[in-house]
């Protein structure tokens, strides 16, 4: 069978899709991973790079184009690594997210459970509440080209909000009068690194300069610059980061102006929120991620529950109000200080905050005889590790709900589960990042042998 070449054309059908977003055919008998394709067309393709085990293409014509195929809304599609679906339109997004999850729970996980639905986004535009902005050697303020650190300069974001756009010009502006150096990768010489900012519901936002340094010059005009950028800001934060490497945020903060945290309202409880602390990035498909959450928990009012990967204690709040008792674990120290605030601020007195190690906090809490009926993670994209699953289970909760932002490593958790005892019952995605190929799941695993209560308790 003749091995594909690059630079050569050949045809193909798109029968699936990859987890970033690729159409996916089979030419030759070889997997061609193809840019900017839609399920089901018929392609002419040229190859690209060809590797041992696949080959990567872009679409050069469609023979036959699919209904859901449409021109690309922004002109930096492409240069820019922020978006992966704007050559479709969302029906066929939906799609393919919900294959993807449904993929990845069957192949990865072993796993028979059906991903009931795929909750849709209402609004796909401007619907992030935290933008991050890498700033170039070469004074660039935009978002990186996909699998690189090439920075496209980025005017106007579809995705970001409003209030995130206007801050980067005025960042730009700042960079451009006072001939401030940016920071440089290769050197680790320069000063600026990053733009940072939080929004809320009511539209406020929190700005965030993140530097190569303990201080920089002209800070004033800078705050000032901000804040006429964006006249709805809370607060002007500078975090120091000298670290070499990719990590965004450092350990020192320091405001230049206003206050150093923000307030938003989510499922009805009031947040505060400081720059480290984790956040869904988009607020309205968070109430429907975290309602799903409490529903596949299934909450009598009685239940022990442990919340690891708990951030500023959203969902532990959430899921507070219908257990008895609930214990949240995080790592980060400035998100358990806002954890504890917004208990106190909500006046949620059987919710309790540990900072450290997930998996030590639930190994510390199991050795003291901690048995919660119900345990609730959110890991980061890598997952659990792998003590920490055998910790949970030891535990042996009735339920475990796995609230997760890569199907892959989800899946690959759920499949370990599985060997000590526990099985997918019920399993939904929310679409939380519109345009792009993340995709947010919640999976609910029950103890085998459980008895289920009469009410499944179905999200309408």
């Amino acid at each position: 069978m003749e091995q594909l070449q690059k630079n050569k054309i050949y045809q193909g059908t798109i029968e699936s899709y990859s987890s970033e977003g690729l159409g996916v055919a089979r030419i030759n008998g070889q997997v061609v991973f193809v840019h900017r394709a839609v399920l089901g067309e018929v392609c002419t393709i040229l190859i690209l790079k060809v590797l041992k085990n696949a080959a990567f293409g872009k679409v050069v014509r469609c023979a036959v184009p699919s209904p859901h195929r449409r021109e690309p809304d922004c002109p930096y599609y492409g240069s820019c690594g922020g978006c992966d679906f704007r050559h479709m339109d969302y029906e066929a997004e939906l799609e393919a997210k919900h294959l993807r999850v449904q993929d990845a729970l069957a192949r990865i996980g072993g796993s028979n459970v059906a991903v009931e639905k795929i909750y849709g986004a209402a609004d796909t535009r401007h619907y992030r509440n935290k933008s991050l902005y890498p700033v170039a050697a070469d004074g660039k303020v935009g978002f990186y080209r996909a699998r690189t650190h090439q920075v496209t300069e980025v005017r106007r974001c579809l995705i970001q909000s409003e209030a995130a756009d206007a801050a980067a010009e005025g960042l730009r502006q700042w960079l451009n009068t006072y001939h401030i150096a940016p920071y440089d990768e290769k050197t680790g010489k320069g000063l600026v690194r990053h733009l940072y900012i939080r929004t809320n519901g009511a539209g406020q936002a929190l700005l965030c300069v993140i530097c190569n340094g303990e201080k920089l010059p002209y800070e004033k005009e800078l705050a000032v610059l901000l804040r006429q950028a964006v006249p709805s800001a809370v607060g002007v934060v500078l975090c120091v980061n000298t670290r070499p490497g990719n990590a965004v945020l450092g350990q020192r903060y320091r405001t230049l102006w206003g206050e150093d945290t923000l307030m938003d309202t989510l499922c009805g409880l009031t947040f505060r929120l400081s720059v480290p602390s984790f956040y869904q990035v988009n607020r309205a498909q968070a109430e429907v991620l975290y309602g799903l959450t409490v529903d596949f928990a299934g909450l009598t009012g009685k239940e022990t529950v442990l919340d690891l990967y708990c951030g500023t204690g959203t969902i532990t709040l959430v899921m507070a109000r219908q257990a008895g008792r609930m214990i949240g674990a995080e790592i980060v120290p400035q998100a358990i200080e806002d954890a504890r605030e917004n208990a106190r601020r909500n006046g949620i007195e059987n919710a309790e905050f540990f900072c450290g190690d997930a998996g030590d906090i639930a190994e510390h809490l199991s050795r003291e005889g901690l048995r919660p009926d119900v345990v609730c993670v959110d890991p980061p994209r890598k997952g659990l590790a792998p003590q920490v699953v055998e910790t949970v289970a030891s535990m042996e909760p009735r339920r475990v709900v796995y609230v997760s932002c890569d199907p892959a490593t989800m899946a690959r958790d759920v499949k370990h589960f599985a060997s000590l005892g526990y099985e997918a019952r019920r399993a939904a995605a929310v679409d939380l990042f519109p345009g792009t190929a993340n995709i947010e799941s919640v999976i609910m695993l029950e103890k085998v042998g459980t008895i289920v209560n009469g009410n499944d308790g179905c999200l309408e």
